[in-house]
């Protein structure tokens, strides 16, 4: 069963359990993924791999929003926005440890052969492939500028 599938049985089951809150966030992101699927250009299928870029950019915007939210003070709006970005993130793997991004990074880097901070992008451009999904653009970033500096 691939994500679109499982979103769809998902939403399913929060209509039969009632789960309001819930409910709203799956439909969602089936509301992006069939946005995707039509658009121009589209060969009407989404992949695992797309889906879960999908999935990753509602959670970044969501976190934002809320971001602002609390900034804001406006708790109510905070909570609604926190909830959605935890249903999303069911879908999503889990992220890498720092442990292990550091890890990760320094393999990449010894595979480039990376010396200097100059061969960064050649770095980030292995490093944004393979971790994709796994940790946060910023975060990779961070590390291949600290690793190489």
């Amino acid at each position: 069963m691939n994500l679109f599938d499982q979103i769809s049985s998902d939403i399913m089951t929060a209509m039969k359990a009632r789960e309001k809150e819930k409910l709203e966030a799956l439909r969602g992101i089936k509301k992006v993924m069939l946005e995707a699927k039509s658009a121009e250009g589209g060969t009407g299928e989404l992949s695992d791999p797309e889906a879960l870029k999908i999935i990753q950019k509602l959670a970044k915007q969501g976190t934002e929003s809320a971001n602002i939210y609390k900034e804001q003070g406006r708790e109510d709006l905070y909570d609604h926005e926190m909830f959605q970005v935890k249903v999303f993130e069911t879908y999503l793997p889990q992220k890498m440890s720092e442990a292990e991004l550091t890890e990760a990074i320094k393999t990449i880097i010894a595979e480039a052969g990376a010396t200097s901070i100059k061969e960064m992008g050649k770095v980030m451009g292995i490093a944004s492939k393979k971790l994709s999904g796994l940790a946060d653009g910023k975060d990779i970033s961070d590390k291949v500028k600290a690793l190489l500096s």
